[in-house]
């Protein structure tokens, strides 16, 4: 089953889903303007949903597309749980 993202908040471009005991965000952040700062581009991170620990970021982040992105998330999540 894929993970179903959703927008997280409507002030900040931001997507959240959890599957299977853990967390995945997506955000969009660029350089300037509104919303978050960053390297440009689609950053994704997870964390276990019941531990209090910091999110870690998905390797090859910041991705150019959300679809590469969720892609990664995706990929994570199986090798997590196989």
């Amino acid at each position: 089953m894929a993970l179903q993202f959703h927008r997280a908040t409507s002030d900040l471009e931001i997507w959240s889903a959890s599957d299977r005991g853990y967390s995945f965000v997506i955000s969009h952040e660029s350089r300037s303007g509104p919303g978050l700062h960053g390297q440009p581009g689609f950053v994704a991170s997870w964390r276990p949903i019941d531990l209090n620990k910091p999110a870690i970021r998905v390797g090859g982040s910041p991705f150019d597309t959300f679809a590469e992105a969720e892609t990664a998330c995706e990929a994570f999540l199986k090798h997590l749980t196989e």
